[in-house]
């Protein structure tokens, strides 16, 4: 099954897709920091730099498309629920609605934020529904946490699915609801200080998971630590495993003027939403942010997913990937789907 990856970033969903059995076609974006990237990690698949505004498809020389994944965005929807013809927001979205027009995709995955669902009273997400079924498709669609999965990390998604002829997707039951995936499940192999790109691994895995991760990588890429100073450290010092400003003496507490400052990830819980690096998250244990290495793994990306570019822009990718477990998730399920000519099976 051959998978077109609009909005692809450096590659989580295609990753995931990939891991499911998919075969990953092209992936388009217009960031060039992603494509190199995404070139790097999925070598059978091509990369194309194009404004998916103003894309022609005919350009892309795709024979074949079975699935038709990605993130559009939705911001220029209006209070009424329709889309504003005057928003240039509006261009992306339809877009990825193109695609599905162009190529008649036996299925696609649309993922967004997660108040898309109940934006203006839900009004925007019954437009866009009503738009796709105009289409001849049936929607499925789930708010979904992805720590359920068994990614280590909080993240809350919107995800909607369209099939053909007829069938309605059942998203894949959770894995992990009584049993998450931890930051220090995750991480605590890795270690404190920066390591030389394909050092080895100074420990051996202390969970499941990290070996999973290990999988079929010659060593550690993408850890560099950032380097604070030392008041910052200092304060991050004074904030427990778990904690946030509220830990801090009064005279530091307003120090930062965001209601997430200060904070560091509890060992024994999944992180929250790895964001593209605002800085105000730490460590469990070390006085520092996480590496983009302790980024990708709390994102689910494997240790051989290698990021290019500077490390702002890495954090940057990591933060706006799909977390490839939960694309695993999805195109382990979809596959059901689309076996035998499309019956459910």
């Amino acid at each position: 099954m051959k998978v077109l990856d609009l909005f692809c970033g450096c590659g989580g969903l295609s990753l995931g897709l990939e891991q499911a059995g998919f075969q990953i076609s092209l992936g388009v974006d217009i960031w060039n920091d992603a494509l190199e990237t995404f070139q790097h990690n999925h070598r059978g698949s091509k990369a194309i730099r194009a404004d998916l505004s103003n894309l022609n498809f005919d350009s892309l020389g795709l024979e074949q498309v079975d699935v038709i994944v990605g993130g559009p965005p939705c911001q220029g929807f209006s209070i009424s629920g329709r889309r504003d013809p005057n928003d240039p927001r509006n261009k992306l979205y339809t877009g990825f609605v193109n695609a599905v027009k162009a190529y008649n995709p036996k299925a696609f995955i649309m993922e967004n934020v997660p108040n898309l669902a109940s934006m203006n009273g839900g009004r925007i997400k019954d437009t866009i529904v009503s738009e796709f079924e105009s289409l001849g498709y049936t929607i499925s669609y789930k708010k979904i946490l992805a720590s359920e999965y068994g990614i280590p990390q909080n993240r809350r998604r919107f995800i909607l699915v369209g099939l053909r002829n007829g069938q309605e997707f059942s998203f894949p039951e959770e894995t992990h609801t009584n049993k998450k995936i931890t930051c220090e499940e995750a991480i605590s192999d890795l270690p404190e200080f920066s390591v030389t790109d394909g050092s080895k691994y100074k420990e051996q895995p202390n969970s499941d998971y990290q070996r999973i991760m290990r999988l079929n990588s010659s060593g550690v890429f993408n850890h560099q630590i950032t380097n604070h100073t030392e008041k910052t450290v200092k304060t991050i010092s004074l904030v427990p495993d778990g904690g946030n400003y509220k830990d801090l003496p009064d005279e530091l507490k307003s120090s930062r003027k965001v209601n997430i400052a200060w904070t560091r990830f509890s060992s024994k819980k999944p992180s929250f939403t790895i964001d593209t690096g605002h800085r105000h998250h730490f460590h469990y244990e070390f006085n520092r942010v996480p590496t983009v290495r302790e980024s990708a793994r709390l994102q689910s990306f494997p240790d051989n997913f290698i990021f290019l570019g500077s490390k702002t822009s890495q954090y940057k990718q990591v933060g706006n990937a799909v977390p490839p477990l939960l694309g695993k998730a999805l195109g382990e399920k979809l596959v059901h789907f689309l076996a035998k000519g499309g019956q459910n099976v």
